[in-house]
């Protein structure tokens, strides 16, 4: 009988986190977030799949500090393209600061990077005490999207990607999401509760 029990918690115990990996996967594909990454993302600009090493930047905070992505390594980040022309962008702002309320602590944090060319719309166009950071991400010329964006390939925001505690993209979302939706919250969750 002891044998039995020790043979169903090891059962278990090696279930679980099998169970909960399908789950992560399940849920961030419920919710559109494996698309396949744009090419400059992908090693030789080849057409390639997720996880993927987040390329590294630099924005600049509202005090014109700079701040790398290489700095948050070690939690996992949500990292949100958008800009404050964006209609879209501003619909799904308050979904994510609602998010980023509840989520966000020492393990998770939320960083948004504006494609604009100042302060002024990027403090126009957010909630009211947002709380995720914001950088700013200018086009480099007279474009609309930032350089940074542009150097991850993206042509139209909002965009984000889900970068783990290694700094490897593992989702990657093509246009709003509702943040606040059980399916968005366990595919987050699964990426941030993972050792």
């Amino acid at each position: 009988m002891a044998l039995l029990g020790v043979g169903l918690v090891t059962a278990l115990l090696w279930i679980t986190p099998a169970a909960a990996a399908r789950e992560s996967v399940a849920a961030c594909r419920g919710i559109g977030g494996f698309n396949p990454p744009a090419r400059d993302l992908c090693p030789g600009g080849k057409p390639c799949s997720l996880p993927q090493p987040a390329p590294e930047w630099t924005a600049t905070d509202h005090r014109g500090q700079p701040v790398k992505l290489s700095d948050f390594r070690g939690k996992v980040v949500l990292l949100n393209f958008w800009a404050s022309w964006c209609g879209v962008c501003k619909l799904e702002k308050p979904q994510l600061a609602a998010m980023a309320d509840e989520l966000q602590g020492d393990d998770f944090e939320v960083i948004s990077l504006a494609s604009d060319h100042d302060w002024e719309g990027v403090r126009g166009a957010l909630p009211n005490g947002a709380p995720f950071k914001v950088f700013l991400d200018p086009p480099a010329d007279d474009g609309n999207i930032g350089a940074i964006a542009s150097r991850w390939g993206i042509k139209a925001v909002p965009e984000s990607a889900l970068i783990d505690r290694q700094g490897n993209i593992r989702a990657y979302f093509v246009n709003k999401r509702d943040w606040e939706s059980p399916v968005a919250q366990t595919c987050l969750r699964a990426v941030i509760d993972e050792e």
